[in-house]
């Protein structure tokens, strides 16, 4: 698609400006505006066994560094609340945030005190920890639940390094259905356009979502960083963006008519719940934990990636924030303002005329004027502007490069830690094949 490839470009150009960062010499996280609302967003990076496409800030769990690193979260929390903030919904993601549950549990009870106005809780997990003790202790804490499932394809799980930590297919698809009406959201992520995954596989891993019992699914795009898209390309195969719009209209088709578009990625049975991504809701959030973003002022801040830093700055009472980015012109917000609205599925022209006082006609003309060409606006209002099929897909592509970029940074943070804890980044244990088809169910 050549809109897909026009847009490919110019994200990769205009990423390297946005997504820039320098070291920080502040003393602490900017003061919220009065008046304005945040999402706040907390960091667990710690996996049981690492997944070799992924390029978030994650390290090898050892429950002594996670109990101290949830001690400096919660140390972090007061922090945050002492410059004054108060939130509209938490995000915890990761890693596993579910690595250690007391811990868990006691973090989520002190940012609901510390922060009254949060109505909804939102945190990530992994299959192998949905037990009936997770579930008591989180139902009434966290109101969506996403479950990191990827596919339920053995041969994708084994490329995936998850198939002797999760177990087969069918194992996962029982751990999810265990979940399933226990949460307000139950949300299942998926990737699709993995190299080795097959047209059929997706579908077959669609009608499995259908089949959970799950009220959201994310399909994400694989996000792989230059780094990662390499050694995928060497070890199983290169990323086929040709067929990643083909693969995005079988997902958005197979879903159909049980799930509906709630953003680009993002589909739900009831498109009032909570969606995945944070930045929808509340144009402005904060980051705390280790490796973090924060994005407060029209400026990126981004937390130490450091394990052993992150617990030295909260102890001696400093912030975290090792770098930032320069600050977003005008221009620069408008665009971001296009595209969360939109990814979210609907830009609001009342409240982008207040904000930057310009009609989002003038403001985003050129943004417009290439959508429409496009094909990717279905309504035009004084109101608001919706996206047709082929425009969801479009920002899709905006989100994926704007992701892969920020795992470009990730990656090359990661490069700069100490060897102490770079030892903590490579799963050295051996992964054996996979058994027969028969044999997993057998097994099950």
């Amino acid at each position: 698609m050549l809109s897909e490839r026009v847009v490919t470009g110019v994200l990769r150009v205009l990423n390297r400006s946005y997504l820039g960062q320098y070291p920080a010499d502040i003393d602490r996280l900017p003061a919220p505006s009065p008046g304005k609302r945040y999402t706040l967003y907390m960091h667990i990076p710690f996996c049981e066994r690492l997944c070799p496409y992924c390029s978030f800030n994650r390290f090898l769990y050892g429950e002594d560094r996670a109990r101290r690193y949830f001690r400096s979260l919660r140390t972090e929390l007061r922090m945050a609340a002492g410059l004054g903030y108060d939130f509209a919904n938490l995000y915890m993601g990761g890693g596993t945030p579910t690595i250690l549950l007391d811990e868990l549990c006691e973090t989520i009870d002190l940012a609901t005190t510390l922060f009254p106005g949060i109505g909804e809780v939102s945190a990530e997990t992994s299959p192998n920890h949905i037990t009936e003790e997770m579930i008591v202790a989180l139902k009434d804490r966290v109101q969506r639940m996403s479950v990191g499932v990827q596919s339920f394809d053995d041969t994708l799980l084994q490329q995936m390094a998850r198939y002797d930590k999760y177990g087969c297919g069918q194992q996962v698809f029982e751990q999810v259905q265990r979940a399933a009406g226990r949460f307000h959201s139950l949300n299942v992520d998926m990737i699709f356009n993995f190299p080795s995954q097959s047209r059929a596989m997706l579908e077959r891993d669609i009608e499995l979502v259908k089949q959970t019992g799950s009220n959201q699914t994310t399909f994400y795009p694989l996000m792989a960083s230059p780094k990662n898209r390499r050694e995928l390309a060497r070890a199983i195969g290169a990323i086929d963006y040709g067929r990643e719009a083909e693969y995005y209209r079988t997902v958005c088709d197979g879903l159909q008519p049980e799930f509906e578009p709630a953003s680009a990625w993002t589909f739900s049975k009831d498109t009032s719940s909570m969606i995945d991504e944070y930045i929808v809701d509340y144009d402005e959030y904060v980051g705390l934990g280790s490796g973090a973003l924060t994005f407060v002022g029209g400026r990126i801040y981004n937390n130490t990636f450091s394990l052993g830093e992150y617990e030295a700055r909260i102890t001696a009472g400093e912030t975290s924030i090792a770098k930032m980015g320069r600050p977003y012109n005008r221009r620069a917000r408008m665009r971001y303002r296009f595209v969360t609205d939109l990814f979210g599925l609907r830009l609001d022209k009342k409240r982008f005329l207040a904000d930057f006082g310009v009609p989002a006609e003038r403001g985003l003309w050129a943004e417009l004027a290439f959508m429409r060409l496009a094909g990717g606006i279905a309504t035009d209002t004084p109101e608001e502007i919706t996206l047709t099929p082929r425009g969801r897909y479009l920002l899709l592509v905006m989100m994926r490069e704007t992701l892969a970029a920020s795992n470009d940074h990730r990656d090359h943070e990661r490069e700069m830690l100490p060897a102490s804890e770079k030892i903590l980044l490579s799963d050295a244990e051996i992964v054996p094949c996979p058994p027969t088809r028969e044999e997993c169910l057998a097994a099950c």
